[in-house]
């Protein structure tokens, strides 16, 4: 178990009702004691804090991911932050081999754990950092061949095994390497903030990696189902907004061209053309 309340967690709620409950429960059953939910629409369910500990931000209004974790982390005590959504379930232990991985290895940044959805089957949280090529052929393949080659590639290690940046479900890292960057860039409303994260994390010289002995269940899309319209449109102004933010060289010159990809890739999902397009990983 680990030794409160040397491991915060940071859980950014956005209607997620029961599943937040459960999410809060199974932080606890890990020995975590400083928890601090982010209510972005006054929505946490009354029986989540039965015993009065948990910390609850009310934001009075949907700040989105980042600029919620970053709001919840302000508050928190502890010497590491688990940020979770709030459809996980943490697995025994889990948290405890996450902190002692980190403890052990001073040069990982964020640390992730391998995500399962709730048939046991692995959620692909690990991925690379995209260029224009390989983010072209999975944005237009996908919709119609979901397991073609480019969105194989993306989603998963890199070829020497290590990782370039892990989904936000869920990630632990220490408090001092989130403030080193500036915790999330707020100008991401929703989705790549966590590829942002991670891009600044490897500039400063630490890594991002993955265990597979610690896990959790994420049970996909519970939040943004209110809004799925909106979430559609705002993980693909991500997607451009981190391409322009990081792309250097003669890759700049390509940002026009990712913008007409994401553009043409918006329009299929928006027309719920394919099962992938209905999806926004």
């Amino acid at each position: 178990m680990v030794s409160p309340p040397s491991v915060s967690a940071v859980v950014v709620d956005y209607r997620a009702g029961e599943a937040l409950t459960r999410c809060v429960a199974s932080l606890r059953a890990n020995g975590v004691t400083d928890i601090i939910v982010v209510d972005n629409d006054e929505s946490v369910p009354p029986g989540t804090d039965a015993d009065g500990a948990l910390t609850v931000v009310h934001t009075g209004v949907n700040l989105g991911y980042g600029r919620g974790v970053n709001r919840g982390a302000a508050v928190a005590r502890g010497e590491y932050l688990v940020i979770s959504n709030p459809d996980v379930v943490v697995h025994e232990g889990a948290v405890e081999a996450l902190v002692a991985h980190l403890d052990s290895h001073p040069e990982v940044g964020i640390l992730a754990p391998r995500i399962e959805r709730p048939d046991g089957t692995l959620y692909p949280s690990h991925r690379v950092f995209p260029h224009v090529a390989l983010a072209g052929a999975h944005a237009l393949l996908a919709p119609f061949w979901p397991g073609n080659p480019a969105t194989r590639r993306y989603r998963s290690t890199r070829r020497d095994g290590t990782v370039d940046w892990v989904s936000g479900a869920f990630f632990v890292l220490r408090r001092d390497v989130f403030e080193l960057v500036g915790g999330f860039d707020e100008r991401f409303f929703m989705f790549a903030e966590d590829m942002d994260l991670c891009w600044r994390v490897r500039e400063r010289g630490l890594s991002v990696a993955a265990l597979d002995e610690a896990v959790v269940t994420h049970v996909e899309g519970l939040s943004r189902r209110h809004a799925s319209r909106a979430m559609l449109v705002a993980h693909h102004e991500s997607a451009l907004r981190f391409e322009a933010y990081h792309a250097r060289g003669a890759r700049r010159l390509l940002v026009p061209v990712a913008a007409l990809v994401l553009g043409v890739r918006l329009v299929l999902a928006l027309a719920g053309v394919g099962k992938e397009a209905r999806g926004v990983e």
